[in-house]
């Protein structure tokens, strides 16, 4: 691999051997980055890859507390491809059917992206619509995760079953689920996130029981990411 000026070769340290105050390229490269923009960068890193992820989790052990049927239907997938002590595998997390049908219907219900802004390049038309180069568009994903025109009248209920046939025909519209954004520009790290997310869901499930306590306040607010405003009370058992 190539050297990286001492600072290993993670994705940092790739990004500090370019910086344009060590020297080490041109600083006219369109490669070289100051440090201002790796801590830009650092910021995106946390937003978009831990921030995202925990939010992730956390409503879905919200909502896992309150509904317990699906709690115990994900603990018995786990149990019954994972086994009680083993660690999931890869082959493992790619059989775990319902729990990922449970992280996907959180990601709908509270998707830690509530909207998705775009520019438009130059001007286009749309449909009927002619819109200007230079518009600001925004896509609302929590509005359009919630439009029983495309769910159905259950839409604001926590109902995993409706992936039960895949993302495409969840709704009624196979475009309708956009949690990670959609297009050329989707998230480049979304197998990995919900690869992680399957993942621990599957370990909590393994080894703990869990009821959402009767002090939670449900109040979802907007804070870069969608969070519970008063955090997550949740009790939890280990399992016997």
């Amino acid at each position: 691999m190539e050297k990286t000026g001492g600072y290993g070769a993670d994705l940092l340290g790739l990004m500090m051997s370019q910086s344009k105050e060590q020297g080490t390229v041109n600083v006219t490269s369109n490669a070289s980055l100051s440090t201002e923009e790796i801590i830009d960068e650092c910021k995106t890193f946390y937003f978009a890859g831990h921030e995202t992820t925990s939010v992730r989790l956390t409503w879905s052990i919200i909502l896992l507390g309150i509904h317990q049927d699906w709690q115990e239907q994900g603990r018995r997938e786990v149990l019954e491809i994972c086994g009680r002590n083993n660690y999931p595998d890869a082959d493992c997390l790619s059989r775990l059917k319902i729990v990922g049908m449970i992280i996907n219907e959180a990601l709908r219900l509270y998707p830690p992206a509530v909207s998705l802004p775009r520019q438009a390049c130059e001007s286009m038309k749309l449909g009927r619509l002619s819109i200007p180069a230079g518009t600001q568009l925004e896509l609302p994903i929590l509005a359009i995760h919630h439009d029983p025109a495309l769910w159905g009248n259950d839409a604001n209920e926590f109902n995993p079953g409706r992936f039960g046939e895949g993302i495409a025909k969840a709704a009624k519209h196979p475009m309708a689920f956009m949690p990670f954004g959609t297009g050329p520009t989707i998230c480049v790290g979304l197998n990995f996130a919900l690869l992680e997310a399957k993942l621990v869901l599957a370990m909590i499930l393994q080894k703990i029981s869990f009821v959402t306590s009767p002090s939670y306040t449900h109040a979802p607010m907007l804070l870069v990411t969608l969070k519970p405003q008063y955090g997550a009370q949740i009790i939890f058992h280990p399992l016997d």
